[in-house]
Formats: C-alpha cells, structure tokens, sequence
C-alpha cells in the first residue's frame, strides 16, 4: 500500500466485529477528502466472535475471504494487504511522562519526536508488565499524545522548536496478545498480511470527532455487536480509552429468551424496529409463527437498553474523573436504536441534544463511488480504519519476532535489536555469555579466572541468516533462539604460575630440595588440588620439623637441630637452613663441648629471656637455649611470604645477617622488604 493519492494505490480496511465483517477499499484524495472506491459487508453465519474475541479463527477467515473476495471482484485487482482495528476487550491503557535529553540544544525534529514518543510507549509498555501479575502478552496497539514538554514548559507542537530536552504525557493503550493473534490469524488465512493496526474507538474518532472539536471534554463511544469502546477528549487530546463487554448482543440475547427464538431470529427482530412496520412476524425454536407490534418489542428491549446505557454511562464517568462530560456521540450499529441516544443521556445526566448519534454528518467529506451506500453510523469505524492508516504508515511497521507481532517506529534505521527489545527479549540472551568464573586469592592477591565465552544468539530474518545489527523491514518474520553459556572455569594448582618452586635443607650434611607447600585456609592442599572461588592460597616458604621429616619419610630419633639449636616439631624450617636429625645426648655433649658452648647453653634454657629491638621497636625472644635471626619471626609481626620479588634486608647491628645469624640481648635488628 502507498500514501500516494493516485486512486491506483489503494487502501483496504477491514472492521472485522462480532456480528460482522465490513472491508472498504478507498484513497486520500487530498488532505480533507478520502473516496470510497468499494464497500462490503458479511455477517458471520456462526457465533465466532464473542465479545470482540476471536474464538473460531477458520469461519472468522472464511468470511474475512468472502469480503476479499467481493471486493476484489469490484475494483478488478487482487488485494494483499490491510489494516485492522481491534475490540477494547481488556484493554489496558497508561499514562506516563517521559523526557528525552538531547545532549545539547539543537532543533527539534519530527524523528527526534517519534523517537521521544517511542521511548514513552516502551516505558508504559515496562511498567505494565511490571504490574501485571499474570503470563499475559500486552501488545500496543496505539498511543495518543496529551502534552508536549520544551524542558518543563507544556507546548502543543515541539517540530520546529529548539531545546536540550523533551518530553511528553502519552496516553497508551494495550490489548492481551492474544485478542491480536487471532485478528492476523485470521486475515493471514485469508491471505492477507496486516499493515497497520489501531484501536476500533482510536480508528472511529478520526471521523467522529474531529481534532478541532478535541479540546472539549466529550466522549465517543462505538456501540457494536459484543463491545462497547470508549475514548474521551479534553484539551485537544485523547485522555482516556475503556470498554465494556456489553453492546448490541446483549439487546439480542434479551429477545431471544421473551420470545423463544436463535440468535438470528432475534437480531431481525431488533433490526426490524427500525423499518417502521405495523407487525413485526417471525418463527420461534417451536416452529410456531408468531406476530407482535413493534411497542412490545420495544419495551422487551426497555430494560436490556437501560442496563447498557447505564453501563456506559458509568465507564464514561470514570474514565473521565468520576465527572461527567460535555457531551457524548454515538457510533457503531449497537446504538442505532432511535430510543437508546434518549435513554443514555438520562444515564449520564445531560439534556437529550447533548448526545447524539453520528453518521452522516461526519461523513461529509467521504465519497462513495459505488451508488446506494447509506451513510450511517456503521460506517464510521470502517473508513477510520483506512484513514488512520495515513496517519501511522510513515511512523511505523509491523514485524514478527518468535511469532509475537511487534509494532516499530521505522525511522529507516531499524535492526533485530529494535525487534528483540519491542518483544521484551532479554538482552543477555542475545550475547554469548560465560560460564562462572572462579574468584580465589593467592599469597593475599585476587586472581579472577573467567569462564568460557558461549555462542551467540541463533537469528534468522526470514529463514535466512541474519545477526542484531542486521535490517529490517515491513513483514519480516524474525526468529531468535537465545545464546548459549560456555564452560564453567576451573583450575588446578600446577597451573598457577606463582605456585612452585622448592626450598633447600641441609639435613645431616646433605642438600635436599623440598617442593614449596601449599595452603587452601588452615589445609595443606597438593598440586592436583582443583581450586574453588573463595579459596585463600597461601605458598609458603618454609616447612615445620614434623613436615620435613614426614616428606622425607625417615624415622625421627633423638634431638632434632635447626642450626645447630635444638628444635621442636613444629620450628619453621626457611631456605638454606640446616638440620640434624638422630642426635643422641653423647652426641649432643660431644658437640657442644666441643663448640664450648655447653655450659652457656644450660645456663640459658634456665635463664631469663632476651630483649632486641626489631626496627625500632623491642622484641623479647623467650623458649631457646640461644638464639638466631630466624627466631625473631616467632615473635615479631612479619611475613616473609608477601617479598613479591623484593629483596629481604636483614642486619644485626648493622651488619648484613642470615636466618642463622646469632642474636643477642640488646642486638639491633633490622628486618624489612627492600
């Protein structure tokens, strides 16, 4: 379909309602005028349609075929495309402010409005399905603008203007997906492919009421067969849409039971008040022939019709802020009844001129080629269809995206990525996403090893290969299967590159090489050991007596001596210290008499301990017979593990010193990581 005011492009409108399917086929003649070319109208032959609902998606088709068909036949040309309107049955709306900050002042455009607006519907959109409770699908299907925002100065018009920031007060409506899968399941069995979609009261207030009558408070309400839709206006805007699952059905169903008769038995009944009979004959369920004036059937009709007046008499009030309004028109063939415009006015308390029944008056501008047509109020819904086509064609696009009909703002740019957000697709489903990472320290630093990268989402435009960036266009069938998780991460000590490397003892005159061991916590672990997140490796540099002679696997006799000191099980052992293992106390005498130092030694393991001071500050070192550089550590706060590479100063008064330097009382000391 084009714009184009060539009676060669044509537009197609289908109202497709619970009693009937009425298609017009028309053109834009020029900004006022728009030219019926062809009209058709089929009632459904079954109840296929309940209140405004789809429930027999194959007969709906067929009659959708049938007025295809017709058409078709009459303007000599096959139709593909066509725009629809939807029932309000359980329509959601939301009103929501939304700004949109341009970065700088610049002019504002018509696109940067679209955008805004756009932006709007996706956040009604967010916070309806925050507030719906339920798995329904919304879908929108159409939005009005009550005001415009130059930062926070209300204004009518925005094209034109200049300024940092935007805004909006957007009024959008949405319907369970549902009610609008069955509409394109319906057309597209019919063969034909829906290019625009709109709300039935949105589609009859273009011809109804008029933008200029908008800035009174009025309300338009489209009586058909199982709905009732409702819109209000006020200050040159839509402010509201409702309904009610009440219309003309409901006076039918009234006749079917005073008279005992089927459902198209009494809608002939109800249509019949209208030709002004004196009698008005038909046959019951009994075969029975039956012949009443049309006052009884008029006052069968009584109540039913006070009952839907008042209902929407009531939804309009509420829409309206619990206050009435000016005035209400009446479009669609459920209000056709003479009496019903009188009957709602009582309802909503206003004088009987202030309700009204519009047809033909608002039809004005609307020229039928085909001879015959009666302008009415059945009419009204159907070429609004087609004319709110113009409105939205240049705006937006329908696509499907994993079978969902999503409606894009086409500013000529759009992509998979607009597609996927219109349908709620998760963003991180549609990049690759990693498996868990591990997060574990080792000697005191993090380390953070990430998982495997996964793959992409799989997307086809189409059938055929397509990915995020790619283009889409009008009809396109979109299928997005989620991205993948790669491998979780996982690690074993051996692949550490700081966790290695060996410690050397000279154990009874030998040099033996010792693998650096290792700690998860207060656990030895081995290098096997597949590491967890929230592990804390520690390598350590130094053994215990008890851990070198278990890796040695020899059989500990006797004194044990670390440098030349007798030692515990659990004295630290550090690189380059030696050790003696099977030292009997003959041995021990021997060698301290001969080192003469035996007599000391005795006096020191019954003596008083010593005091030094470890880089300004005193430090006593108690427990040992004497005392050398690396039995400071047992006393003074220092980690040797945390060097990451700096070279360990240690001096004695001065003097550079080892781990087996001896200490005194009243020693020096300096300990430190240069």
């Amino acid at each position: 379909m084009s714009t184009n005011t060539n009676p060669e492009q044509l537009v197609f409108g289908l109202d497709i309602g619970t009693r009937s399917v009425v298609g017009t086929v028309g053109y834009k003649k020029n900004i006022r005028e728009f030219v019926v070319v062809a009209q058709s109208t089929r009632f459904h032959e079954t109840r296929a349609m309940l209140d405004g609902q789809i429930h027999d998606i194959s007969a709906v088709a067929e009659t959708v075929g049938e007025v295809r068909r017709e058409l078709e036949k009459k303007i000599g040309r096959k139709l593909t495309e066509v725009c629809v309107a939807a029932a309000g049955r359980v329509l959601k709306t939301y009103t929501i402010r939304t700004d949109y900050s341009l970065g700088e002042e610049m002019v504002i455009t018509d696109e940067l409005i679209r955008s805004m607006e756009l932006i709007g519907v996706e956040q009604a959109n967010s916070e309806l399905r925050s507030k719906e409770k339920s798995d329904v699908t919304y879908f929108c299907v159409g939005y009005s603008v009550i005001r415009y925002y130059l930062g926070d100065v209300p204004m009518l018009s925005l094209e034109g203007h200049k300024g940092a920031r935007i805004g909006a007060d957007i009024l959008a409506t949405f319907l369970p997906q549902d009610v609008v899968d069955g509409l394109n399941a319906a057309t597209d069995r019919a063969g034909l492919t829906v290019v625009n979609l709109t709300l039935e009261p949105i589609a009859a207030i273009n011809l109804a009421i008029p933008e200029k009558f908008r800035l009174l408070n009025l309300a338009l309400v489209d009586i058909g067969a199982g709905t009732s839709d409702i819109c209000i206006t006020k200050g040159g805007s839509v402010v509201a849409y409702g309904m009610i699952p009440c219309a003309g059905d409901y006076l039918t169903e009234a006749l079917m039971t005073e008279y005992l008769v089927e459902f198209n038995t009494a809608e002939q009944i109800k249509l019949a008040l209208s030709e002004k009979k004196k009698k008005i004959t038909f046959t019951d369920i009994m075969g029975l022939k039956q012949s009443v004036p049309p006052a009884e059937v008029k006052k069968v009709l009584d109540k039913p019709m006070k009952e839907l007046a008042r209902q929407i008499a009531d939804k309009i009030t509420k829409l309206n802020g619990n206050k009435s309004v000016s005035a209400i028109f009446i479009v669609g063939g459920g209000g056709k009844n003479p009496e019903f415009a009188g009957i709602l006015s009582e309802c909503a308390h206003l004088a009987k001129d202030r309700v009204a029944l519009r047809g033909a008056e608002v039809l004005n501008e609307v020229h039928f080629l085909e001879e015959g047509i009666v302008k009415d109020p059945m009419l009204v819904t159907p070429i609004g269809i087609c004319l709110n086509y113009y409105e939205q064609n240049n705006n937006f696009i329908f696509v499907k995206c994993n079978d969902d009909l999503v409606k894009l703002y086409d500013n000529g740019r759009l992509t998979v990525m607009d597609a996927a957000m219109g349908i709620g697709f998760p963003n991180e489903n549609l990049f690759p996403k990693r498996g868990k990472e591990l997060d574990f320290t080792v000697n005191g630093r993090r380390r953070l090893i990430r998982g495997e990268a996964g793959e992409s989402a799989t997307i086809t435009i189409n059938g055929k290969p397509a990915s995020i960036a790619s283009p889409v266009v009008r009809n396109d069938d979109i299928r997005i299967t989620e991205s993948t998780a790669g491998g979780d991460a996982h690690a074993y000590l051996n692949e550490l590159t700081d966790v290695g490397g060996s410690i050397v003892f000279y154990v009874n005159g030998k040099k033996v090489s010792c693998p650096k061991l290792v700690t998860n916590g207060t656990e030895l672990v081995t290098e096997m050991y597949e590491i967890k997140s929230g592990d804390d490796i520690k390598v350590l540099d130094y053994y215990t007596v008890d851990k070198l002679v278990e890796y040695m696997d020899v059989d500990r006799e006797g004194t044990v001596m670390v440098n030349n000191v007798i030692a515990l099980g659990d004295e630290k052992l550090y690189d380059n210290f030696t050790v003696d293992f099977g030292i009997t106390n003959a041995d021990l005498t021997a060698s301290e008499r001969e080192n003469g130092t035996l007599e000391r030694q005795e006096a020191e393991e019954i003596g008083a301990p010593i005091t030094l001071q470890v880089n300004g500050q005193d430090v006593e070192l108690s427990g040992h017979a004497k005392y050398t550089f690396v039995n400071i550590l047992d006393h003074y706060p220092f980690d040797i593990a945390e060097g990451n590479g700096r070279e360990l100063i240690m001096t004695v008064n001065g003097t550079p010193a080892e781990f087996v330097t001896p200490v005194n009382n009243g020693d020096k000391v300096e300990l430190r990581w240069g």
